[in-house]
């Protein structure tokens, strides 16, 4: 499995409620920020209890894992970080497989117009993702992948996933 798509019934109401606590906490310190490439922070932490719609998007991730993985859903954990791309920014290609990570994925919040596309590199090949709020897109943690640049004037936000095991 290169990757998986699937989208969240409805998820209008959900991304409304994520992107509005996003902005409400951006420049709090109830954000921790790392990665810092190209003049910005990649990775957002936010405490689960700190934006409870989360844990809709993590319920549907963890199951879809399960069902991928054959494995029981409550023997799997997700961290989740937010990935908020201002214009003119864009991911750098990198991975996941750094730890005890089973399956990537990312759930997308916010989708300007020409705000990047995900790109997938696996065994020479090259497959680009359209991003579409509501729409997640599940893959190994293995597999290279990049974000193009936000071309339009407004924030894109998408939340990051690692699935693995759940602490014993």
């Amino acid at each position: 499995m290169l990757f998986q798509e699937l989208t969240l019934e409805k998820p209008d109401k959900l991304n409304a409620e994520l992107y509005a606590r996003f902005m409400e906490l951006s420049g709090t310190d109830r954000i921790r920020r790392s990665h810092h490439f190209e003049g910005r922070f990649e990775n957002s932490y936010i405490n689960e209890v700190d934006i409870p719609g989360i844990a809709t998007v993590l319920k549907v991730v963890k199951q879809q894992a399960g069902q991928l993985l054959g494995m029981p859903v409550d023997t799997l954990k997700a961290g989740f970080w937010f990935n908020a791309m201002d214009s003119g920014h864009r991911t750098a290609l990198h991975h996941h497989d750094e730890n005890d990570e089973l399956l990537s994925a990312v759930y997308y919040i916010r989708v300007p117009e020409n705000s990047g596309d995900l790109i997938l590199h696996e065994a020479g090949k090259k497959v680009i993702i359209q991003p579409q709020e509501g729409k997640v897109v599940m893959f190994a943690p293995k597999v290279m992948h990049e974000v193009t640049a936000n071309l339009s004037s407004e924030l894109r936000l998408s939340v990051g996933m690692n699935v693995g095991p759940a602490d014993e």
